[in-house]
Protein backbone atom coordinates (compact mmCIF):
# COMPACT_ATOMS: atom_id res chain seq x y z
CA UNK A 1 0.00 0.00 0.00
CA UNK A 2 2.87 2.38 0.85
CA UNK A 3 4.48 1.84 -2.58
CA UNK A 4 1.16 2.67 -4.26
CA UNK A 5 0.88 5.94 -2.34
CA UNK A 6 4.41 6.93 -3.40
CA UNK A 7 3.78 6.69 -7.14
CA UNK A 8 3.80 10.07 -8.96
CA UNK A 9 0.14 9.58 -9.88
CA UNK A 10 -1.02 9.12 -6.28
CA UNK A 11 1.18 11.97 -5.04
CA UNK A 12 -0.76 14.28 -7.39
CA UNK A 13 -4.19 12.67 -7.02
CA UNK A 14 -4.38 13.19 -3.24
CA UNK A 15 -3.85 16.99 -3.25
CA UNK A 16 -5.93 17.21 -6.43
CA UNK A 17 -8.92 15.60 -4.75
CA UNK A 18 -8.41 17.79 -1.69
CA UNK A 19 -8.42 20.93 -3.85
CA UNK A 20 -11.55 19.64 -5.59
CA UNK A 21 -13.37 19.17 -2.27
CA UNK A 22 -12.42 22.69 -1.18
CA UNK A 23 -13.63 24.08 -4.51
CA UNK A 24 -16.98 22.31 -4.15
CA UNK A 25 -17.37 23.59 -0.57
CA UNK A 26 -16.74 27.15 -1.74
CA UNK A 27 -18.89 27.04 -4.88
CA UNK A 28 -21.96 25.13 -3.64
CA UNK A 29 -24.50 27.55 -2.09
CA UNK A 30 -25.03 27.17 1.66
CA UNK A 31 -28.48 27.34 3.14
CA UNK A 32 -29.22 29.77 5.90
CA UNK A 33 -30.66 28.73 9.27
CA UNK A 34 -34.07 29.92 8.09
CA UNK A 35 -34.13 27.41 5.23
CA UNK A 36 -33.43 29.91 2.45
CA UNK A 37 -31.49 28.58 -0.49
CA UNK A 38 -29.44 31.79 -0.78
CA UNK A 39 -26.07 32.38 0.71
CA UNK A 40 -25.69 34.68 3.63
CA UNK A 41 -23.21 37.53 3.63
CA UNK A 42 -22.46 40.48 1.41
CA UNK A 43 -22.21 40.36 -2.32
CA UNK A 44 -18.46 41.02 -2.04
CA UNK A 45 -18.09 38.04 0.28
CA UNK A 46 -19.91 35.80 -2.17
CA UNK A 47 -17.70 37.09 -4.95
CA UNK A 48 -14.56 36.17 -2.97
CA UNK A 49 -15.92 32.69 -2.24
CA UNK A 50 -16.63 32.15 -5.93
CA UNK A 51 -13.19 33.49 -6.90
CA UNK A 52 -11.35 31.22 -4.49
CA UNK A 53 -13.61 28.32 -5.44
CA UNK A 54 -12.73 28.72 -9.11
CA UNK A 55 -9.06 28.99 -8.21
CA UNK A 56 -9.12 25.73 -6.26
CA UNK A 57 -11.08 24.11 -9.09
CA UNK A 58 -8.39 25.07 -11.62
CA UNK A 59 -5.67 23.75 -9.32
CA UNK A 60 -7.58 20.48 -8.86
CA UNK A 61 -8.07 20.02 -12.60
CA UNK A 62 -4.40 20.75 -13.30
CA UNK A 63 -3.20 18.26 -10.66
CA UNK A 64 -5.59 15.53 -11.77
CA UNK A 65 -4.70 16.05 -15.44
CA UNK A 66 -0.98 15.81 -14.63
CA UNK A 67 -1.65 12.68 -12.57
CA UNK A 68 -3.37 11.16 -15.58
CA UNK A 69 -0.49 11.72 -17.98
CA UNK A 70 2.02 10.44 -15.39
CA UNK A 71 0.16 7.17 -14.90
CA UNK A 72 2.56 4.24 -15.20
CA UNK A 73 5.69 6.24 -14.35
CA UNK A 74 7.77 5.50 -11.24
CA UNK A 75 10.09 7.66 -9.15
CA UNK A 76 13.81 7.18 -9.75
CA UNK A 77 15.91 8.02 -6.67
CA UNK A 78 19.07 5.97 -7.22
CA UNK A 79 20.65 3.25 -9.34
CA UNK A 80 17.94 0.68 -8.55
CA UNK A 81 16.51 -2.42 -10.28
CA UNK A 82 13.37 -1.80 -12.28
CA UNK A 83 12.73 -5.29 -13.71
CA UNK A 84 14.02 -8.87 -13.94
CA UNK A 85 14.08 -11.04 -17.06
CA UNK A 86 14.18 -14.87 -16.99
CA UNK A 87 14.86 -16.77 -20.22
CA UNK A 88 14.17 -20.31 -21.39
CA UNK A 89 15.14 -21.57 -24.84
CA UNK A 90 12.37 -23.31 -26.80
CA UNK A 91 14.12 -23.62 -30.20
CA UNK A 92 17.07 -22.30 -32.15
CA UNK A 93 17.09 -18.49 -31.78
CA UNK A 94 13.71 -18.69 -30.02
CA UNK A 95 13.33 -17.97 -26.30
CA UNK A 96 10.51 -17.63 -23.81
CA UNK A 97 11.16 -14.49 -21.76
CA UNK A 98 9.35 -13.61 -18.53
CA UNK A 99 9.71 -9.94 -17.62
CA UNK A 100 8.83 -9.06 -14.02
CA UNK A 101 8.80 -5.29 -13.39
CA UNK A 102 9.34 -3.87 -9.91
CA UNK A 103 5.85 -2.38 -10.09
CA UNK A 104 3.38 -4.38 -12.16
CA UNK A 105 2.44 -7.87 -13.23
CA UNK A 106 4.88 -10.36 -14.84
CA UNK A 107 4.59 -10.78 -18.60
CA UNK A 108 5.81 -13.69 -20.73
CA UNK A 109 6.68 -13.18 -24.42
CA UNK A 110 8.51 -15.16 -27.10
CA UNK A 111 11.64 -13.48 -28.43
CA UNK A 112 13.45 -14.30 -31.67
CA UNK A 113 17.16 -13.80 -32.23
CA UNK A 114 20.43 -13.87 -30.31
CA UNK A 115 19.94 -10.98 -27.90
CA UNK A 116 17.12 -9.40 -25.91
CA UNK A 117 16.60 -5.65 -25.58
CA UNK A 118 14.44 -3.51 -23.31
CA UNK A 119 13.74 0.19 -23.90
CA UNK A 120 12.43 2.74 -21.41
CA UNK A 121 11.04 6.27 -21.51
CA UNK A 122 12.64 8.75 -19.11
CA UNK A 123 11.35 12.17 -18.03
CA UNK A 124 13.53 14.74 -16.26
CA UNK A 125 12.59 18.16 -14.91
CA UNK A 126 13.44 21.83 -15.41
CA UNK A 127 14.07 24.35 -12.64
CA UNK A 128 12.73 24.90 -10.00
CA UNK A 129 11.57 21.27 -9.73
CA UNK A 130 15.16 20.04 -10.10
CA UNK A 131 16.36 22.24 -7.22
CA UNK A 132 13.49 20.92 -5.12
CA UNK A 133 14.86 17.41 -5.60
CA UNK A 134 12.07 16.05 -7.79
CA UNK A 135 13.51 12.76 -9.13
CA UNK A 136 13.38 11.66 -12.77
CA UNK A 137 10.59 9.29 -13.80
CA UNK A 138 10.82 6.16 -15.90
CA UNK A 139 8.44 3.89 -17.75
CA UNK A 140 9.32 0.61 -19.48
CA UNK A 141 8.36 0.93 -23.14
CA UNK A 142 9.07 -2.32 -25.00
CA UNK A 143 10.99 -5.60 -25.11
CA UNK A 144 12.33 -7.12 -28.32
CA UNK A 145 14.68 -9.71 -29.79
CA UNK A 146 17.61 -8.88 -32.06
CA UNK A 147 20.06 -10.81 -34.23
CA UNK A 148 23.83 -10.52 -34.17
CA UNK A 149 24.03 -11.17 -37.91
CA UNK A 150 23.18 -7.96 -39.77
CA UNK A 151 21.57 -9.79 -42.68
CA UNK A 152 19.24 -11.68 -40.33
CA UNK A 153 18.48 -8.46 -38.50
CA UNK A 154 17.25 -7.06 -41.79
CA UNK A 155 15.39 -10.05 -43.16
CA UNK A 156 14.59 -12.61 -40.42
CA UNK A 157 11.29 -12.56 -38.46
CA UNK A 158 11.28 -9.97 -35.67
CA UNK A 159 9.72 -10.00 -32.21
CA UNK A 160 8.68 -6.75 -30.53
CA UNK A 161 6.25 -6.26 -27.63
CA UNK A 162 4.79 -3.05 -26.20
CA UNK A 163 5.06 -2.75 -22.42
CA UNK A 164 2.85 0.35 -22.15
CA UNK A 165 -0.93 0.68 -22.09
CA UNK A 166 -2.06 0.99 -25.71
CA UNK A 167 -3.53 4.38 -26.56
CA UNK A 168 -2.84 5.88 -23.13
CA UNK A 169 -1.90 9.54 -23.10
CA UNK A 170 1.22 10.29 -21.10
CA UNK A 171 3.61 13.14 -20.33
CA UNK A 172 6.39 11.80 -22.56
CA UNK A 173 4.11 11.83 -25.62
CA UNK A 174 2.68 15.27 -24.80
CA UNK A 175 6.19 16.73 -24.44
CA UNK A 176 7.17 15.48 -27.88
CA UNK A 177 3.98 16.79 -29.51
CA UNK A 178 3.59 20.09 -27.63
CA UNK A 179 6.99 21.10 -26.17
CA UNK A 180 5.89 24.72 -25.67
CA UNK A 181 3.15 23.59 -23.30
CA UNK A 182 5.53 21.81 -20.91
CA UNK A 183 8.45 24.14 -20.14
CA UNK A 184 8.96 22.46 -16.74
CA UNK A 185 10.06 19.22 -18.47
CA UNK A 186 13.82 19.51 -18.92
CA UNK A 187 14.46 16.45 -21.12
CA UNK A 188 12.62 13.47 -22.44
CA UNK A 189 14.47 10.62 -24.06
CA UNK A 190 14.68 6.90 -24.47
CA UNK A 191 17.21 4.53 -23.00
CA UNK A 192 17.84 0.91 -23.94
CA UNK A 193 19.88 -2.08 -22.75
CA UNK A 194 20.58 -5.50 -24.26
CA UNK A 195 22.43 -8.74 -23.53
CA UNK A 196 22.70 -12.18 -25.16
CA UNK A 197 19.84 -14.62 -24.71
CA UNK A 198 21.01 -17.71 -22.81
CA UNK A 199 18.97 -20.74 -21.80
CA UNK A 200 18.12 -20.47 -18.10
CA UNK A 201 19.59 -16.99 -17.87
CA UNK A 202 18.32 -14.40 -15.41
CA UNK A 203 19.01 -10.67 -15.77
CA UNK A 204 18.37 -7.52 -13.75
CA UNK A 205 17.50 -4.18 -15.36
CA UNK A 206 18.64 -1.08 -13.50
CA UNK A 207 18.14 2.61 -14.20
CA UNK A 208 20.45 5.34 -12.93
CA UNK A 209 19.22 8.75 -11.70
CA UNK A 210 20.49 10.22 -14.97
CA UNK A 211 18.19 7.91 -16.92
CA UNK A 212 20.64 5.31 -18.21
CA UNK A 213 19.26 1.77 -18.51
CA UNK A 214 21.74 -0.97 -17.52
CA UNK A 215 21.43 -4.77 -17.86
CA UNK A 216 23.33 -7.16 -15.57
CA UNK A 217 23.25 -10.92 -14.92
CA UNK A 218 21.17 -11.65 -11.83
CA UNK A 219 23.09 -14.73 -10.64
CA UNK A 220 26.45 -16.45 -10.91
CA UNK A 221 25.21 -19.12 -13.32
CA UNK A 222 24.19 -16.44 -15.83
CA UNK A 223 27.53 -14.68 -15.37
CA UNK A 224 29.36 -17.92 -16.13
CA UNK A 225 27.30 -18.49 -19.28
CA UNK A 226 27.99 -14.97 -20.51
CA UNK A 227 31.69 -15.42 -19.76
CA UNK A 228 31.63 -18.59 -21.85
CA UNK A 229 30.22 -16.48 -24.70
CA UNK A 230 33.09 -13.97 -24.20
CA UNK A 231 30.85 -11.27 -22.74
Amino acid sequence: MSSLLMTPTMVLVIPGLLALLIAIALLVPRRSRHGSGHRRGSGFGRFLRALFGLGFMLVALALLALALVLHGYRRLHADVPVARIALKQVASQRFSAMLTPEAGEPRTVELLGDQWEVDARVVRWQLPARLAGVPPLYRLERISGRYVDIQKEREAPRSLFDLTDAGQLDLWTLKRQFPQWLPFVDADFGSGAYLPMVDGGSFDLLLSPDGGLVAKPADQATRDKLRGMHW
